[in-house]
């Protein structure tokens, strides 16, 4: 300690040791992080992979059912209405389950939640195998909803917790969302295989396979953020189970409206009153709590308000992707093993927006990022409004890599401004936000497809009606198509009246493929529009807060004092 000052040692009320060899050195001290991580390499790898395990296990459990509708009717050997209900029984108390993490949490420790999550996600997943009808397959569903719903979450924290701080609002979100909001294109993609390995089984053993990945995942890497000291209360209790009961409901609602239609069954109506008077019940009980689940008054704030709404509108024109171009190609016979090239592509193109999104993603550039998000869903959109009923996924791989990339390029500087917002209230207000926004995203979700669902229904029988007038038996054309019909029926019908009958009906058919082609050109369409109105309102906003700012500065006179020479900023 040669040059220290003379009281260093009594300080220290220790004696001077002699420097230590340099090797010494090198074996006792920890290797410090490299940059930009807050962890080694390879624990960091570690917890990155245990957040990718859990969000396509969230996203697989979430989407294996819808988008193998037609496939698991003849499994359960159920109508298309009834199998909707396994997607109704996981998605009911999935939409709401994640708020319990706000509290639980705090009470129980994030660790601790999250091993008995993952045990809990495991075991639903293991139910399924002894299920065997319908029925007992449903409740299995609803289980794996309940068990399921935190994985989200923890696939957050996961990817957070080994960046620093200043790579938390940029790469960490974007690799997030990126991880969960592919998680219906890798189903779409690896269905196909696990479907011809074990029908339903091979896509309930694939589920148990990331639940068992995750278990050993997160006993052997925990998570290391701190949760801030919360006491689960009684009226956390009540609060909860009132919202739990609503965004039940209007989940029920979403789903199965347009499958039973939403004038034709007086219980949908019932369903949906009772989602809007328990949320409303609840929020009276949160308003009047010194220590509530939700600050409601936070969130009803003007600029949480105007997010949230921003948030619904884009989740509303992205069901574009997930119902309009993968309903039209059911339409047109299509099957995903039929369509991997497309899923291909749109993956790439989400995994391509993410990456942009991490590398030039910091606060400010929100804006930016949705005008060119919003360009890209416009243009995408109105490639599609071209289909014909002889379009083929080829034909839709441009449009749907931009619409894919803009779901990239708009969630992450979405979240990213909100977070921002949260934190402005408070560290501990960051992850509540995070949790309530994945849950209106997948009331948003379900909203989209609804509307989009009634809206190509709706037009899908204007069309036929008007195609069905054109259509007349004394028309030569008609009468040839029919001809050419019953003709190449011949070597199977020799009946000359079975194949006028069945040539009528081919006929039939193929006005309805027509019928659908068009209405789901008209969504595509209506997409393109929304789309163009909301660029307008953003590129509206932005003016006016230019504005605002230039008049800002302009109302700012810097005089000096007549007694100083130093500047002073006085208000005009």
């Amino acid at each position: 300690m040669r040059g220290a000052p003379p009281d260093a040692d009594k300080a220290m009320n220790t004696k001077p040791l002699p420097p230590a060899h340099p090797s010494s050195q090198a074996a006792i001290a920890p290797a410090p992080p490299p940059a930009g991580l807050a962890m080694p390499v390879p624990r960091a790898c570690m917890y990155f992979a245990t957040a990718a395990i859990l969000a396509v296990a969230q996203g697989f459990s979430q989407s294996m059912v819808s988008v193998n509708t037609q496939q698991l009717q003849g499994v359960f050997g159920a109508t298309q209405a009834e199998t909707v209900w396994l997607t109704v029984a996981f998605m009911a108390p999935n939409a709401s389950l994640s708020l319990a993490l706000i509290k639980v949490r705090g009470q129980f420790g994030l660790r601790r939640f999250a091993e008995f999550a993952i045990v809990a996600f495991l075991l639903s997943s293991l139910l399924s195998f002894a299920a065997d009808d319908f029925q007992s397959n449903l409740a299995v569903r609803f289980l794996a909803g309940c068990a399921a719903a935190p994985m989200t979450s923890l696939g957050f924290l996961y990817m957070l917790d080994p960046l620093p701080p200043h790579r938390k609002m940029n790469v960490g979100l974007a690799a997030s969302l990126t991880l969960i909001f592919m998680g219906s294109t890798v189903t779409r993609l690896i269905s196909p295989h696990l479907l011809a390995l074990g029908s339903w089984h091979g896509l309930t053993i694939f589920e148990a396979s990331l639940a068992a990945v995750g278990l050993g995942l997160i006993y052997r890497f925990p998570l290391l953020a701190p949760a801030q000291p919360m006491r689960i209360e009684a009226g956390d209790v009540i609060s909860f189970l009132l919202i739990f009961i609503g965004f039940g409901s209007l989940t029920v609602v979403a789903i199965t409206g347009a499958q039973y239609w939403w004038t034709e069954q007086a219980w949908l109506g019932w369903t949906l009153v009772a989602g809007i008077a328990t949320l409303a019940l609840a929020a009276i009980i949160e308003l009047n709590r010194k220590t509530p689940l939700l600050d409601i008054r936070w969130l009803a704030s003007p600029g949480i308000m105007h997010f949230a709404a921003s948030l619904l509108f884009f989740r509303l024109i992205l069901s574009e992707q997930t119902a309009g171009a993968a309903g039209l190609l059911g339409t047109l016979g299509l099957q995903n093993e039929q369509m991997r090239g497309l899923w291909l592509v749109v993956l790439g193109a989400t995994i391509l927006g993410g990456v942009i999104c991490a590398v030039l993603l910091k606060p400010g550039r929100e804006k930016q990022f949705h005008v060119v998000a919003l360009l890209l869903l416009i243009g995408g959109s109105l490639l599609d409004a071209r289909s014909t009923w002889a379009t083929t996924p080829r034909d839709m791989y441009l449009s749907q890599a931009m619409i894919g990339m803009a779901s990239a390029l708009f969630l992450p500087p979405a979240l990213l401004s909100g977070v921002m917002a949260a934190l402005a209230k408070g560290s501990d207000y960051i992850l509540t936000f995070i949790i309530i926004f994945l849950t209106t995203q997948k009331l948003g979700g379900f909203l989209g497809g609804a509307v989009f669902s009634t809206f190509i229904q709706s037009r899908t029988i204007l069309h036929q009606q008007r195609l069905g007038e054109a259509l007349v038996t004394t028309d030569p054309m008609v009468a040839e198509r029919i001809a050419t019909y019953a003709s190449s029926m011949f070597p199977v019908l020799r009946d000359s009246t079975l194949r006028s009958a069945q040539a009528a009906a081919q006929l039939a058919a193929d006005v309805r493929t027509q019928a659908s082609v068009l209405a789901y050109n008209d969504a595509f369409l209506m997409t393109a529009a929304a789309s163009t109105i909301g660029l307008a309102l953003l590129l509206g906003h932005s003016a006016i807060d230019l504005l605002k700012a230039k008049h800002a500065a302009r109302s700012t006179v810097v005089t000096p004092p007549a007694s100083q020479g130093a500047p002073v900023a006085t208000a005009a």
